[in-house]
């Protein structure tokens, strides 16, 4: 019996099953790249309340990795937003948009390695330039974590770059528009990239370029998985739970940001230090930077409760409060309603 040749239809559903089937294992290889050093570490466990202690190398490359997925995830969901009407005859002016976002990839490490030289100038790895830059990381990962400010920091900049998309194609799309398109797709990459190289740097200074690199390889190929699922699959993935989810874990790395540049300056005397008088199992400190002071317990408190508060307070001012209003107006209505029907 004659072997049947496949049809075109039945060859391209085998490719888009390959090309799935290839960035799967992709994420697959990078999740579990980041799982495995999460849990082996070359640094052993080191006394919590020594001048030289550190995070634990698999510390550093899962928070450098994970901080770099979650800004990478956003960034697709923009260029997707920005992008979702550029189908049919529209479908090339999405090329604008991706020669801008790759601009921005290159933007990005141009102002890691300027980054870099600044650092220099300034004196390299000392303890007052690692408290610096850690209080930088922990401000960049605040602006991050903050649901009260998500609504402008989030919601607003894609609302903002949907506005100029409609006002750029409200004309026949000229090379003004194709221009406009293609700094749209620049702008939205290069801030997640520009937040990217300032949080790291504190990594970089205390633990190298090489564990920072190594998180960021493995954040980039989950990113870019994500993105070819979104764009090349066209794949509708469960954006809002990946966002709460490696919101979730942020959280977690701001807390370890947090320890971490507490003790920095409480070294570089910044800060003065005051024992709680108990000692903490090594790898509390190693992974998780708490260390047995008053200080730093306290401001990793402080930055939960920020974190905590803001999402309630989120809630109960753009969700909670309008639903409280309306219903306290349908109710008035009734009663308006009622009080007319009344002979």
């Amino acid at each position: 019996m004659l072997n049947r040749c496949p049809t075109a239809d039945e060859i391209a559903a085998r490719k888009r099953l390959l090309r799935r089937s290839a960035w799967t294992l992709v994420a697959a290889l990078a999740v579990g790249a980041l799982a495995w050093k999460a849990v082996t570490s070359p640094d052993g466990v080191t006394d919590p309340t020594a001048a030289d202690a550190h995070l634990a190398h698999g510390a550093v490359v899962l928070d450098s990795g994970l901080l770099v997925f979650r800004e990478g995830l956003e960034a697709v969901l923009v260029l997707a937003a920005l992008t979702a009407s550029f189908v049919g005859a529209n479908r090339g002016l999405r090329k604008p948009v991706a020669a801008g976002a790759g601009s921005a990839l290159l933007a990005s490490v141009a102002t890691w390695f300027l980054a870099i030289v600044v650092i220099g100038a300034l004196g390299g790895p000392g303890l007052d330039l690692q408290a610096a830059t850690g209080l930088l990381a922990v401000a960049v990962l605040l602006v991050v974590m903050n649901w009260f400010f998500h609504k402008v920091y989030w919601t607003g900049w894609i609302s903002a770059h949907n506005r100029t998309r409609k006002k750029l194609l409200g004309r026949e799309p000229g090379r003004r528009a194709l221009l406009g398109l293609a700094v749209l797709g620049f702008t939205a990459v290069y801030r997640e990239g520009f937040e990217i190289v300032l949080f790291l740097q504190n990594l970089r200074i205390k633990a190298g370029d090489g564990a920072v690199l190594e998180g960021v390889a493995l954040g980039f190929a989950l990113t870019v998985a994500v993105g070819v699922a979104t764009f090349v699959l066209q794949h509708k993935l469960p954006y809002r739970r990946m966002l709460v989810a490696t919101g979730v874990l942020l959280g977690f790395v701001l807390l370890v940001m947090v320890g971490e540049s507490i003790q920095e300056m409480q070294l570089a005397g910044w800060l003065p230090t005051h024992s709680i008088g108990v000692s903490f199992p090594g790898f509390v400190g190693l992974w998780f930077a708490t260390f047995p002071t008053v200080e730093g317990i306290v401001a990793q408190a402080i930055a939960a409760a920020a974190v905590i508060g803001s999402y309630f307070l989120a809630e109960q001012v753009r969700i909670k409060a309008p639903r409280a209003r309306a219903a306290r107006e349908r109710e008035r209505r009734s009663e308006l309603a009622a009080s007319t029907d009344l002979p």
